[in-house]
């Protein structure tokens, strides 16, 4: 069965022979490559194009939140997972509108980081525990009001899932309707807001306060 390979973009040597050690140790996961800096990180991914980047955001020269956009051109069908101490939501709104599929503290549980690899690697929005409040807020302050709604009741509660994490099973399953149905109405959500993936859904849902099951407040 073909794994998970991974890229690892942090400027402690250290930390990513730390990580290394953690993820042999899961058969699905295998570290193609590490960099320490955004430049590295650049011509690895154009070369080895990984499917999940794990980025620092602290890196030397450009910052990792401000490397994502080129990186996802270098490597188009990677996912990014921001990987850092920056509990900061502004880092954490730039990460989401610049492409990031995820973003989690280097304080999170192995367990969890291992989990978000793979979710991350399916297209799932992953983000830390921590930071859900502050990806809220952040994204609030930055968005429209509710009144411009593009979206029908149906399609508001999809985004909102969306938001959640949810997979197009779990929000059929939550919704009492077919997969194949969901999948249509994210086809509409993507086509209306103009968008090109689930993040970015994501992104707008939380920005206009839809962070509830049922697509409200």
């Amino acid at each position: 069965m073909d794994g998970i390979r991974i890229l690892l973009v942090d400027d402690h040597a250290l930390f990513r022979r730390g990580l290394r050690a953690l993820l042999v140790g899961e058969t699905d996961l295998l570290v193609d490559g590490e960099a320490g800096d955004a430049g590295e990180a650049l011509r690895l991914a154009a070369r080895l194009q990984p499917d999940v980047i794990l980025l620092d955001n602290h890196l030397p020269g450009v910052r990792g939140v401000d490397a994502i956009r080129n990186l996802r051109e270098a490597a188009p069908a990677a996912r990014i997972l921001m990987l850092t101490v920056s509990d900061d939501s502004a880092d954490l709104a730039a990460a989401l509108r610049a492409g990031a599929t995820g973003y989690l503290l280097k304080t999170c549980e192995a367990s969890d980081l291992v989990d978000s690899i793979r979710r991350a690697r399916h297209g799932q929005v992953v983000i830390g525990a921590e930071m859900g409040s502050k990806l809220a807020q952040a994204m609030a302050q930055a968005g429209a009001p509710a009144a411009d709604m593009p979206l029908t009741p149906r399609e508001a509660q999809i985004a909102a899932a969306i938001a959640r994490g949810a997979s197009n099973k779990v929000i059929a399953r939550e919704l009492g309707i077919a997969e194949t149905t969901v999948k249509v109405h994210v086809q509409s959500i993507l086509r209306k807001l103009e968008l090109g993936s689930r993040v970015q859904v994501a992104a707008w849902a939380l920005r206009h306060g839809l962070d509830g099951a049922d697509g409200t407040n």
